[in-house]
Formats: structure tokens, sequence, C-alpha cells
């Protein structure tokens, strides 16, 4: 099993909070620091307010040294295809190649009306989000001295140098989440190294992997060809008090959680809890940290999860 750091900085969070996080996880042995990619806080006021993903892991890059870093996801609906290559690619330049691409169609309509950011409907979200996929991969492979073009429905490149490149060859991973049974398998099929499910029900796991394995057959592509991960809210202690503060912390009930996610409770019942969904195909966990503050929780789960499942 591979664990892997994921914080939603746009509920309430600095740069300084995150970077704190990242070099923790990093000292950790934790294989990546991963942030959401949004614009507007889900509840609460948000303070201090939202931090740019790509800027923020560009800073990141520079003050750590081998823990990967990404996003999961960001949305197709906020940047234009060719920047966000450009960004990547800096960014995976800046990090020395440890950089991972996640990205998905977009969904938070509010945050789009907040930002002044157009917000298309789901069918043509998922359009673009092929194109962009297109014209990324594309403008990542070309050969250097060469250009690319591409003329999609929503997208058109000209003559473009495709610079700079990235660092990992042919590129950084990309990473490819949702829920959906046929459009989201069949991207995965074609772009996808990792296919993760945000928060899911142990019984929707094994279905919705198959899905995704059956796309990559059909594709020409062996099943084992990508990771399979899963991402949960983290909520950890010693004892039921412990468990008890820090779902109080990100405002949740402890029965809740134990209700929606494997990795409550002390250690030892979230490792008999975890194995359920790694016989279902689970094979990398991004532990969803709410209390960025809660150093200590990410040090309890490395030394006391970590350490008997990785």
């Amino acid at each position: 099993m591979d664990f892997r750091v994921f914080v939603e900085p746009q509920q309430g969070a600095t740069y300084t909070d995150q970077l704190a996080v990242a070099q923790a996880a990093e000292s950790l042995g934790y294989s990546a620091f991963f942030r959401s990619d949004h614009y507007l806080a889900m509840s609460g006021d948000g303070l201090p307010g939202p931090t740019d993903s790509w800027v923020t892991l560009a800073g990141i890059a520079r003050e750590t040294s081998t823990i990967r870093l990404g996003t999961l996801v960001t949305s197709a609906t906020f940047r234009h295809p060719g920047p966000l290559a450009i960004s990547v690619a800096q960014v995976d330049a800046m990090s020395s190649g440890r950089v991972d691409l996640g990205i998905g169609a977009g969904w938070f309509d509010a945050e789009h009306l907040a930002y002044a950011i157009p917000f298309p409907p789901l069918g043509e979200r998922f359009e673009r989000l092929g194109e962009q996929l297109d014209i990324i991969t594309g403008l990542w492979t070309t050969p250097a001295g060469q250009t690319f073009d591409y003329d999609g429905t929503h997208y058109t490149v000209k003559d473009s140098p495709a610079l700079p490149k990235p660092v990992q060859d042919p590129h950084p991973p990309i990473i490819i989440g949702g829920n959906g049974p046929k459009r989201t398998p069949a991207l995965v099929a074609r772009y996808g190294a990792e296919y993760n499910l945000a928060f899911p029900a142990l019984d929707f796991v094994e279905p919705q992997y198959a899905r995704v394995r059956a796309a990559l057959s059909d594709a020409g592509r062996a099943p084992e060809d990508i990771v399979y991960s899963a991402a949960f809210v983290v909520c950890a202690g010693r004892d039921d008090a412990e468990i008890s503060r820090r779902a109080q912390a990100i405002s949740r009930e402890v029965d809740e959680l134990r209700t929606n996610t494997p990795l409550v409770g002390t250690p030892t019942e979230i490792v008999d809890r975890l194995g359920a969904f790694i016989d279902a195909g689970v094979q990398r966990v991004y532990l969803q940290l709410l209390d960025m503050s809660d150093i200590d929780h990410v040090e309890l789960f490395a030394t006391e999860v970590v350490r008997q499942l990785a």
C-alpha cells in the first residue's frame, strides 16, 4: 500500500500552512503531498482565502526534495490547456520531476460564479476535458524543434512550439478521477496512469474498478498498467477521546465518519477497516487531512498505520 497526504486549502489555509504539512509528510515517509484545486470554501468563511494550486505547488517544490506533488484534481474549467501544460511542466522542472497531474471536468458551480469562470453543461465539460488531455499530452510529447497543431470542437492549436517540456519522460503521470460508468473509464484508458475514487462506499469500489479494467483491455492496455487509488477523510486517534477531539475539530460526528470512511478509529481499527478496501483493489490511499494545524495526526497515522501496511 502507498499512502499520500491530501489537503483542502480552500477551506482556510495559507501557503505556510500547506508547506508545513508537505514538509512533515516528506519527513514521515509519505509518497506524496496533494492538494485540491478549488477557489471557494464549501463551508465556513474560508479565511484567509484561496490559494492557487499550481502557484502553491511551485513554491513547495522548491522547499522539498523527495516527496511527489500534485492536484486531486485540477479542474479543466479553470485554465486553458496551453497555459496549464506550461505551468505543470514548469513545476515539474522546479521539483526535478516530482509532479503528478490530477485532472477532472469540474463540478462546483458556485466557485465558478464567484470568480467569473464559465461553467458549461456537464456534457461540454467532459468534451473540454478530453480535448485538454489531447492538447496537454500533445504539447508535452511533440519532439523539440517540431510544432503541434490541434483542431477540436472547443480548442484550436496552430503552430505551437510545444514548449517547455516536462522533466519526466514522456510526461508527468496523469490521474483521472470520477464515478462515471463510461466516459471516465474511457479517459482513464486513453490517458491515465492512475484512477482515483473520491470517498467511495466499499460496495462501489470493486465494480467501478472493473469498469476501468475493462476499458483498459478494450483500449489494448493491460489492466495492471495503472494504479487504482481512493481518497478518504482521516480521523485517527490513540483512544476514543482523541478520535472524538479530531472529529470535533473538523465539525464531523464520529458515528457518521465510521459510516463513510475506513480511516477513522484507532490505528488497529483503521488497519482492519482498510483491509476490505485493499481486497476490493485499492492500491493507493489519499488521506484527506481537513485540519492542517494537526501535524501530530499526520505523524500518528504514519507511525501506527502506514508502518503496518506500507
